[in-house]
């Protein structure tokens, strides 16, 4: 199949987190039948709610400063699906991607016909065999591998990995992983495993208490994050840099957003020491990591930033950042959301913040209507646009002092980015 053709296969096994099919019986047995691909690189295994992706995005980073040839499998994407596949920083041509599918499907296709699938393997499923495929035919050395959902029976567990992470865990995805916090944290802890260093992130106490214990089970060495520290801090609108004072000392310069990006490179600082990456690798590779859509300024004066803030942890960073840097200043908000997420929670956190606020609906069949949000908002100045394109129309009244920010759902933010960024 071509490129289009291939991604409209994938769209048409359905929506990943609906369809989702925990476990890794049918994982394994594809990757059998494609000469188990999985087996003979290094990974780097990343699970957690919040922040996975910009420690995934720290690590790769620093590992191609210290010239390593690197793989990085994240998810969701903003644009294409291709984005989820990047072989030395760069995202997999079509025809990569293309190609990549069309050996993995085949191989599906193989073990149905012979009665071995219950059903061909799910959205992620194809796309994680397809990641660890390109992986092996480009040669990949070291690849980081980010969870799409839980961990112990997500797909990308199948790995054995020379270290494993846990980011930090708050609630999220409660249908599939439990509603409590020890649940989730249980199901984020079976990445998990015997004699492989397990990074973990600050967590809450009771999250660690478990954690700690869970590595103490299987006999996974402790290389807690609390044995970091960052000292002369300075935050800015567009980054930070600090002294990380660890086993090591670094001057650390990161362009990500926030100052939750500050634990997350601490994290990424524990992972890439166990590795043994120098300090000059490290620095380079902070200082030059870009993770789009999470609190990415795309234009200036009105300001227009992108966060992917879609669940209550998120919520709670992207409102600290606008009282941070934006307190002061006329604040519009256009939120979208899907309807698996905790809509009024996270409403009530940043719809206060927004003296305009504009609701929107990502182009996805899951989209929370924005009449339903409009429902709940119990703010002033709320309306709704018929579109995201809608939407950007509305906030072209914005001053130029103004700030305007798209979240929500990382489908509203990379819908905005397409638009956008150019």
């Amino acid at each position: 199949m071509n490129y289009p053709e291939s991604v409209h296969f994938l769209y048409a096994l359905g929506n990943e987190i609906k369809t989702a099919k925990l476990g890794l019986d049918r994982i394994g047995l594809l990757l059998g039948r494609l000469g188990n691909p999985h087996r003979d690189r290094r990974f780097i295994h990343v699970a957690g709610t919040n922040g996975k992706g910009s420690v995934c995005a720290m690590i790769e980073s620093a590992l191609r400063a210290a010239g390593v040839h690197t793989g990085l499998f994240t998810s969701p994407h903003l644009v294409e699906p291709v984005e989820r596949i990047r072989v030395g920083g760069l995202p997999v041509d079509a025809g990569r991607f293309s190609r990549a599918f069309d050996v993995v499907h085949a191989a599906a296709e193989s073990l149905l016909g012979e009665g071995r699938l219950d059903c061909h393997p799910t959205y992620f499923e194809t796309v994680t065999a397809m990641a660890l495929v390109v992986f092996r035919d480009l040669a990949v050395s070291t690849a980081v591998l980010e969870v799409g959902l839980g961990g112990r029976l997500d797909a990308t567990n199948v790995v054995s990995p020379v270290v494993s992470v846990i980011t930090p865990i708050d609630f999220d995805h409660e249908a599939f992983l439990g509603k409590s916090l020890e649940s989730i944290a249980l199901e984020k802890g079976g990445i998990l495993k015997p004699g492989i260093p397990a990074v973990l992130a600050r967590q809450r106490p009771e999250v660690e208490a478990l954690l700690e214990r869970r590595a103490a089970e299987v006999g996974a060495p402790l290389v807690p994050v609390r044995d970091w520290r960052a000292e002369q801090i300075e935050v800015s609108p567009r980054g930070s840099r600090f002294l990380a004072v660890g086993p090591r000392r670094l001057n650390i310069e990161c362009p990500l957003a926030g100052e939750h990006q500050v634990d997350n490179a601490l994290t990424a600082l524990a992972v890439l020491d166990v590795l043994g990456i120098s300090v000059t690798a490290i620095e380079s590779g902070l200082r030059q990591v870009r993770w789009p859509g999470r609190l990415e300024c795309v234009s200036e004066r009105p300001d227009v930033i992108l966060d992917g803030a879609h669940n209550p942890a998120g919520a709670r960073s992207l409102a600290d950042y606008i009282r941070r840097f934006y307190g002061g200043r006329r604040v519009w908000l256009i939120y979208g959301t899907m309807r698996d997420k905790a809509v009024t929670e996270i409403a009530g956190i940043l719809f206060p913040l927004a003296e305009r606020l504009i609701l929107a609906a990502p182009d996805h069949p899951r989209a929370v209507r924005p009449e339903a949000l409009l429902e709940l908002a119990d703010h002033p100045r709320a309306e709704t646009a018929s579109s995201l394109r809608h939407a950007l129309e509305i906030i072209s009244a914005a001053a130029p002092d103004d700030a305007v920010f798209v979240s929500g759902s990382l489908f509203l933010v990379g819908e905005a980015r397409a638009l956008l960024v150019q």
